[in-house]
């Protein structure tokens, strides 16, 4: 088979100087193929150009999206370890009221404030917001739920303490504390002579001397169990305060108060006087701790 061969005349300005060209038909062929491939290559990269640009506003805002989500995971990051603090704060607190109050705290107490070292300690831990955000939202749920947990105990043991502390008023409120009259002691608690029969004698209470008519007061709250008169003591006046502490006002002139009263520490409940058996007007005033009568002056704080 014989080659064709196309033959192309150069034609100068100067028309004297022809040069004459030959080529092969694959030759032509090749290079018409090589220059659609040409065209075609610059049609797709100017295709793909275009369908890229219009891509870049929508990259754009997933990019600012995604950094406004890494800002606002920074800032529950900050607020999580400024709860950490506070918790970690109020635990403190907390122990020094008990400290003050003499409680113990609950045994499970600080180990749930140690689990993995969540209060009063901020979030070290945290993965950079370079990483991934599942693994960082899982770390900040893992800390929610536990300063969840530890809010929760915190608020059982403030509880605890304020039943604790209400319980102690209570109990202070109820213990006699005050002197009942106002007057001299003229004869204490304990063994002396009878002022009666001149015999030594057991004196269960503490005489207090004073004009008749002089104002009887509660030494604590409590409520009136007992008045009218009993024997020796004359008219008289008991209160029960609770916790197993009573007291007891005897030789009155006069009884202000009724049984089923509840009175608080420094009610006028009578008037000194000197009924039942007395040389003279006179409060006797007796403690009992379950039963037993104690000596008054352990408590008269007054």
């Amino acid at each position: 088979m014989t080659r064709r061969k196309i033959t192309f005349l150069i034609v100068p300005e100067n028309t004297s100087n022809v040069k004459q060209v030959k080529c092969s038909k694959g030759f032509l062929v090749a290079m018409v193929c090589v220059a659609l491939a040409l065209v075609v290559g610059t049609g797709v990269l100017i295709h793909d150009y275009v369908k890229l640009k219009g891509k870049v506003p929508a990259m754009e805002a997933l990019a600012r999206e995604v950094t406004n989500q890494r800002v606002q995971i920074q800032a529950y990051a900050k607020r999580i370890g400024s709860l950490n603090k506070r918790m970690g704060a109020l635990h403190d607190f907390e122990k020094k009221i008990r400290i003050m109050a003499n409680v113990e705290a609950p045994e499970h107490q600080d180990g749930v404030f140690g689990i993995g070292g969540t209060t009063g300690q901020e979030l070290e831990d945290l993965p950079q917001l370079t990483e991934s955000h599942n693994r960082v939202m899982r770390t900040m749920h893992a800390q929610l739920e536990q300063l969840d947990e530890a809010s929760f105990v915190q608020q059982k043991a403030f509880e605890q303490l304020y039943d604790h502390i209400q319980h102690q008023k209570s109990l202070l409120a109820c213990t006699p504390a005050i002197k009942p009259t106002k007057g001299w002691v003229s004869s204490k608690f304990g063994y002396r002579k009878s002022p009666f029969t001149g015999l030594r004698e057991f004196h269960s209470g503490l005489d207090l001397a004073t004009r008749r008519g002089t104002p009887v007061i509660a030494s604590a709250d409590g409520v009136v169990t007992f008045c009218g008169r009993n024997g020796g003591l004359g008219k008289m006046v008991k209160i029960n305060h609770g916790y197993g502490k009573v007291s007891r006002y005897a030789h009155l002139h006069e009884i202000l108060v009724k049984r089923g009263d509840r009175v608080k520490r420094g009610d006028k409940i009578g008037l000194v006087g000197n009924t039942g058996r007395s040389t003279a007007p006179h409060l006797h005033y007796e403690v009992h701790v379950n039963g037993i009568p104690v000596n008054p002056e352990k408590y008269i704080l007054n």
